[in-house]
């Protein structure tokens, strides 16, 4: 975060000069410089010396006259470039007529275009100061003043080896036209040792440019510092202007060269030392790097809001086409029964210090309303509390309890499936109820024998405060929403350990269930699918589950479920390239936007804040308000598919403000401890006991 935070402040640093604004830098101030104040009678007395003298100001600390050039000399100065359009067009008219310029670049620009800078040099030519990001001086303070001349130093020692004593800050005027704010700037500006340069032809004024001023220098015997644009969205007529002239001076016999040459002072360049170098050449590294990554997480963000939204209307559409064929077949079913003679049914509830939920959840199993055989397992994984005593205090008919030294939830439903009596298992957790017609439901499926498991809808029951709000939320439209497309596209990852119905032949052939990851659930539906069986959801086989209470607890349940999940991912990578579409559909599926997109996600929000700080905040915002009633919808469509009532939904907003950045925290953590290779045990997490009463 703190790399990214730095690359895109560099890069919104220096964006308005290197294409943030389409590249053309204002020729007149921007608005909001500070208005002048009053002169004292010396200081504008100052002033209007250096108005009446030349365009070259000399160091401060005595009084400035201003130089100007020997007659018949002109000093052509390019303005904001180097330009990689037109500085290459100036340079080859100026090699045409073997004449010689100064330019005044921006220090942004030639951290983007060092070649130019280099070039520029080599043929002979000047570079001046012309600070880093195109800032106007006079609304600076004094350390930005610095800091925008030494970036400039900096990057211009990184492209070209050299340091510059010339220097001209942006917004600059002929002397007749300076204020007293803009001669302190250049007294401040003279006083780091420059020899600054103003002008006497402005030609970045269209008026000078219109009034043919230029071209009738040629006539004249006078001597000038033009001043000319060399960047912009068209400084074409700068190249058209600059041909006429040359040509037009070459045949009166005047020298067009650069200010040092024609003021007859040292050079411009200064050898720049080698840590000036590598400090100039890193920072040219940055800021290149910055561009290309504030580029990327914009393709990125694109990309990502895309997938997002294509997900989410997909999935609405393959919910809709869902329900119309399960409720159609469910109508024919009520006409007939699917299994002639209800089958036997045994119910296994793995335990592990359950003793707050254990009653509620075997009461409810007892008090089904499935008209066939029923058993219930529970079998106790070492349990350090009363849940083996809760549950034989109970002494319901059909109830066993098995008792086994602790070794996780899938060593403990294995021992429930081995002590077994019926061919139909049903799965349920210590901490979930059921409704009295849920086995009957979730059951029902499993009478076409191409079925291996059934998924039941799983609810959040205690549901009262924020977080219950969030999460439940979170299970109706991610979980039971996406079940519904996953069941039509033949391609479900995971039937949950909350409330799922297996045929014990399929338990059988995938191996039973596995250690091998902490999501034993999504394994053993991955190797159902890769079995060939058939995974199908039930959405009126209803649990009520009890959700983790606290952020903490919500956390390790997401972290376990998560990291599970990308262990599931790598168990069964090789479906990728088997015959039928669990491979390909669900392994992508999860790839794409279950890893990839939460990975990705908080770009969007980044590049969201950093696009409405940095431009026109409507854009991001009316994306950020489309997404968001996009989402609103979708989250009514799902309550209502589950007829819940709507009126959750004004948590949503902040669901998408805080829980989801959770989730991508989890996402995030989960792939940092995959990569390290860590290993984490079966985390439970602690019972409240909601379903008490």
């Amino acid at each position: 975060m703190v790399l990214t935070a730095g690359a895109l402040l560099l890069n919104a640093y220096v964006a308005d000069v290197t294409g943030g604004t389409g590249g053309a830098l204002a020729a007149q101030p921007p608005p909001g410089r500070p208005a002048a104040e009053p002169l004292s009678d010396g200081a504008a007395a100052g002033l209007e010396r250096v108005r009446r003298g030349g365009p070259v100001l000399g160091p401060a600390g005595r009084a400035w006259t201003g130089a100007r050039l020997p007659a018949r000399t002109v000093a052509l100065t390019f303005e904001d470039g180097p330009d990689p359009r037109w500085t290459p067009r100036i340079l080859d008219a100026l090699a045409e007529h073997g004449a010689k310029a100064t330019f005044f670049a921006v220090g942004a620009r030639i951290a983007e275009h060092p070649e130019l800078a280099r070039r520029i040099v080599a043929e002979g030519h000047e570079i001046g100061n012309h600070t880093y990001v195109h800032a106007d001086l006079a609304a600076a303070s004094a350390w930005r003043l610095r800091l925008e001349l030494s970036l400039t130093q900096k990057a211009l020692a990184g492209a070209a080896g050299v340091h510059t004593r010339l220097a001209r800050p942006p917004y600059s005027s002929a002397p007749p036209a300076l204020t007293g704010a803009e001669l302190e700037v250049l007294r401040s500006v003279s006083a780091q040792g420059y020899l600054l340069a103003l002008g006497d032809l402005d030609a970045t004024d269209p008026a000078e440019l219109g009034s043919g001023r230029i071209a009738r220098l040629a006539s004249s015997r006078r001597s000038a510092v033009v001043m000319m644009r060399g960047s912009g969205d068209d400084p074409g007529r700068t190249v058209e202007e600059v041909d006429l002239l040359l040509t037009r001076l070459a045949g009166r016999g005047y020298r067009v060269t650069t200010l040092t040459s024609a003021l007859g002072v040292p050079g411009a360049h200064t050898p720049a030392g080698h840590t000036d170098r590598f400090v100039g050449s890193g920072l040219i590294l940055l800021q290149r790097s910055a561009a290309v990554f504030a580029a990327a997480m914009s393709w990125i963000m694109a990309v990502a809001a895309a997938l997002t939204l294509l997900r989410l209307v997909g999935f609405l559409v393959l919910a809709r086409v869902h329900t119309r064929r399960v409720r159609g077949r469910a109508r024919e079913i009520r006409q007939g029964p699917a299994h002639a003679v209800p089958p036997g049914v045994t119910v296994i509830v793995p335990a592990y210090n359950e003793e707050a939920g254990i009653e509620a959840t075997v009461r409810s199993l007892v008090a089904t309303g499935y008209p066939g055989a029923l058993e219930v397992i529970v079998v106790d994984d070492g349990s350090d509390d009363g849940t083996a005593a809760v549950v034989s205090a109970l002494g319901l008919p059909g109830v066993r309890m098995i008792r086994r030294p602790n070794g996780g939830k899938a060593a403990a439903l294995n021992t429930g499936v081995a002590h077994a009596s019926y061919e139909i298992i049903v799965m349920v957790d210590g901490d979930t109820v059921f409704e009295p017609a849920t086995i009957g439901n979730l059951v029902r499926p499993l009478a076409d024998p191409a079925v291996g498991a059934v998924s039941g809808n799983t609810k959040v029951g205690n549901r009262g405060g924020m977080i219950g709000r969030w999460q439940h939320i979170e299970y109706v439209i991610g979980f039971n929403l996406d079940r519904r497309a996953f069941d039509l596209l033949a391609c479900m990852p995971t039937v949950p350990g909350a409330i799922g119905a297996f045929r014990r032949s399929a338990l059988r052939a995938a191996g039973g269930l596995s250690g091998d990851t902490l999501a034993e659930d999504t394994d053993l539906t991955m190797a159902l699918c890769r079995g060939g069986w058939r995974v199908v959801y039930a959405e009126d086989a209803i649990a009520w589950t009890e959700a983790p209470a606290s952020l903490g607890q919500m956390w390790r349940q997401r972290y376990r479920w998560c990291y599970g999940t990308l262990q599931s991912m790598w168990k069964h990578r090789r479906a990728v390239v088997e015959p039928g579409p669990f491979g390909r559909r669900c392994l992508g599926y999860l790839v794409l936007f279950h890893v990839a997109l939460p990975l990705l996600a908080p770009v969007v929000d980044v590049m969201a804040v950093y696009g409405a700080v940095t431009g026109d905040p409507l854009p991001a915002l009316a994306v950020w308000a489309g997404i968001g009633l996009l989402q609103a919808f979708g989250g009514w469509y799902a309550l209502r598919l589950d007829r819940e009532p709507a009126s959750v939904l004004w948590v949503l907003p902040l669901q998408q403000l805080f829980y989801r950045q959770l989730m991508y925290l989890v996402v995030i953590q989960s792939v940092a401890t995959a990569v390290l290779g860590a290993r984490l045990p079966w985390q439970t997490i602690r019972r409240e006991g909601v379903f008490a009463a």
